[in-house]
């Protein structure tokens, strides 16, 4: 009976063998070898076999030397975006992110200022270059303050007055929660020197001065850094070859026109400061269990003296 049944079917494969109404072709898949991209008719059992076997010889040669590939992607490897979105950490910051970011790059030979000259380079087809080498220590030294003072409960205000820095000190206030603030618009006058006519009743009921401000374009709020200075604020500020390395306390040489190296330096310092408040939480959670144990010793000593 069963071979009854598969004689019709035996009977169109045979006439059908010779012309095949729907071609079955082999596609290429992620086992497929890379010189088999030309597709294959399927038209005999021995073809499929041959297939196969390629197939399995390429998948066994992938699985082999899958192990010994490069494991780069795209999580683990730099991308433009990751000075703003992931910044680094002061120790994990080197000289050729910073070199990745353009802040070697300083202004033509006939804007250098004079004092600048020990944080110059060299020149280069008429550009003055930065030395990275003493930047890079600079910003860990201004990275320490920041840590400090947030570690401390200072307040840190970051200032960027172009367009192309609103998202930078925003996302680097953000960082340091409820003790970072940033002006992105307009330094007001007055905001430190004549706060109380200013701000009138507010200025008198909260702290308006701040322990540091940030300055990522110095050179466009001088009258902000002569504020900080006339109310003794310590300012941190990126210094080009065009400016004096002394209109702030700690100055960091780089290019002040790179929003690259704005992010990779806000980045940096607003990294500092939230490593500084979580060591202050530390600290706290500390203190606070030394004292509970220190009420629950002596309410037991109490207790075993009644």
């Amino acid at each position: 009976m069963a071979g009854q049944t598969l004689r019709p079917w035996l009977a169109a494969t045979r006439c059908l063998r010779g012309r095949s109404i729907f071609p079955i072709t082999a596609t290429r898949t992620m086992y497929t070898a890379p010189g088999s991209g030309k597709e294959i008719n399927i038209e005999s059992s021995d073809n499929w076999h041959l297939v196969q076997e390629n197939r399995a010889r390429f998948k066994m040669l992938f699985d082999l030397l899958n192990d010994h590939g490069s494991t780069l992607t795209r999580d683990n490897t730099f991308q433009p975006h990751h000075a703003l979105s992931r910044p680094l950490g002061p120790s994990q910051t080197t000289l050729s992110a910073l070199v990745a970011a353009g802040a070697h790059f300083g202004h033509t030979t006939s804007l250098m200022n004079p004092n600048f000259l020990p944080y110059a380079y060299g020149v280069r087809a008429g550009l003055t270059i930065i030395d990275l080498e003493q930047t890079l220590p600079l910003l860990r030294r201004a990275a320490n303050l920041v840590r400090t003072i947030a570690q401390r409960n200072g307040s840190i205000i970051f200032v960027g007055t172009r367009p192309d820095l609103q998202d930078t000190i925003q996302r680097a206030s953000e960082r340091l929660g409820p003790q970072g603030y940033h002006i992105g618009e307009r330094w007001l006058p007055g905001t430190l020197t004549n706060r109380n006519q200013l701000f009138q009743e507010e200025g008198q009921e909260y702290r308006l001065t701040p322990d540091l401000v940030i300055f990522l374009n110095p050179l466009a709020n001088m009258n902000a850094i002569r504020e900080c200075a006339i109310q003794h604020v310590p300012t941190i500020g990126i210094v080009d070859s065009n400016a004096d390395p002394r209109i702030v306390m700690y100055p960091i040489p780089a290019n002040d026109d790179s929003t690259r190296t704005a992010q990779v330096i806000a980045g940096v310092l607003s990294i500092a400061g939230k490593e500084g408040i979580l060591t202050r939480e530390e600290e706290e959670r500390a203190q606070r269990s030394r004292t509970d144990r220190v009420l629950i010793k002596q309410a037991l000593l109490g207790e075993s003296v009644q």
